[in-house]
Formats: C-alpha cells, structure tokens, sequence
C-alpha cells in the first residue's frame, strides 16, 4: 500500500498546540503536503454570515471553541443522517446565539468533518471529542516559553511584554476550555498520539514526523486493540525484571 493510500484510511488529524509554538503553521504545511482540507480561523466569518451576528460575536464564541473551514459549514446541510439534528441546532442558535447551542453546533461540525475525511482540524477541542477514533491522528505542538515570546514578537509585531501577555491569555483560554467542555487536561500527553517540541527541531522536520506518525498508524487500524499497546510483539523477560545495580566509587580505593 503507497503512503497515499494509507493515508488515505485516516480521516483527520488534530493539531493543539500551546500559543507561539508554530502550531498552526505545522497544520498548514501538513494539508498542504497531504493536500487535505485545513480547517481553522477562517470560519468565523462563515459563521458570522450563516447565524446573522456580528464577527466579533463569532470571535468571541471562538475563543471557546474556535473555527472550521468553509465546506464544513456547507456539508452539515448533506450529512445524511445526522443532518436533522444539524438542521435542528442551526435553526435554535440564529435567535439568540447562546454559548451552550454555538458548542453544541460547531462540536456536532467537528464530527461531521471527521465523517468527511482528509481534514486537518486546528484546535477546537477536536483532540478531546474525536479522542475514541482510531483513524485520527491527534498531535500537541509545544515549545519553551522565551522561544514562543520571540516567535509571537516576529509573528505578530509585538513588543515582549505584549507578547508574553498575549500567549499567557491565549493559553489560559484553551486551557480553561478544554476543562469546562470536555472535562481534560488540553496538556495531558496521553490525550495525543505525538507530542512535539519546536524548541530544536524545525517546522519541515515536526511536519515530517507528523506525517510518519500518521502512516504508521494507518498500518495499525486493523489491528484488535488487544494487540496495541507498548508490549505489542514483545516476548516476556527471560527472568524476573529487577533494578539495576549502580557501582558506587569507593572513596578508600588507592
């Protein structure tokens, strides 16, 4: 099977990242490389049109959950059977917009994208609400908080304190989202099939590995989940494991 074709056989992969640590940027390149749909910011402006407020309104619901693509929006109206209730939830948030009904339809959206398939999905809280589906690649973009300073100053054209501001708020935000919708830690490793640091390595080498990643757990999907797992293949230890002994130096050796 060529890495098309297996790649092909997953649906999505999610990309969190802390706020600076070129995140969104890793998304970008990988649906350009994997020529997948990227579904990030540029849906406010959808979604401001589609429920009749203002962007700013949608902007502030999307620092909760934040955004999907453009198609995402149309294909909720062809989603076969989930499109009722899609329809439904539409109808209820135009008048008024409450916060419960906007999470309610833009995290049904997410699902509906997964549905799609060849997505990469920004955010949003999608690592936790597709967390039970083996054919999305979940991945945490990290870095050390003075490298994030620098990049958000060159990024966005701000001075150091502006910027330590900005990604504290930033993470806070995701932070405190995380919790209150989907009851997780957004920095828990084992929410994530691959963490990354872009402390050291560059963005190509983090896009590299994501898609590594991605191809290797396509290989996996068949597999029963009895079979997964760090033991998976291994023989037991040949004896009894034990702690190995360190040689202390002896201060009285000549």
């Amino acid at each position: 099977m060529s890495n098309e074709q297996e790649h092909a056989s997953m649906r999505a992969i999610t990309v969190a990242r802390e706020y600076g640590s070129g995140g969104g940027e890793i998304a970008r390149q990988l649906a350009q490389r994997l020529h997948w749909q990227l579904l990030d910011h540029q849906i406010v402006q959808r979604v401001a049109q589609k429920l009749g407020i203002s962007e700013d309104e949608a902007e502030a619901h999307d620092e909760h959950i934040e955004g999907f693509a453009t198609r995402l929006l149309e294909a909720m109206q062809y989603a076969g059977p989930q499109a009722p209730l899609l329809q439904d939830t539409y109808e209820d948030i135009v008048k008024p917009v409450d916060e419960k009904a906007y999470q309610q339809a833009l995290s049904q959206s997410i699902q509906v994208a997964a549905a799609l398939g060849q997505v990469v999905i920004v955010g949003r809280g999608s690592q936790a609400l597709l967390a039970s589906h083996r054919d999305v690649l979940r991945v945490l973009i990290v870095a050390p908080l003075d490298l994030r300073i620098s990049y958000v100053m060159k990024r966005e054209n701000l001075d150091k304190a502006a910027a330590h501001e900005r990604i504290a708020r930033k993470d806070y935000e995701r932070i405190r989202a995380l919790k209150e919708l989907h009851h997780c830690d957004g920095f828990d490793p084992r929410l994530y099939d691959l963490v990354i640091n872009t402390g050291v390595l560059d963005l190509d080498s983090c896009v590299d590995l994501t898609l590594l990643a991605l191809e290797r757990k396509a290989q996996r999907l068949s597999l029963p989940t009895a079979e997964l797992g760090p033991g998976a293949g291994l023989t037991s230890y040949p004896g009894q494991p034990g702690d190995i002994q360190l040689q202390t130096p002896d201060t009285h050796a000549k």
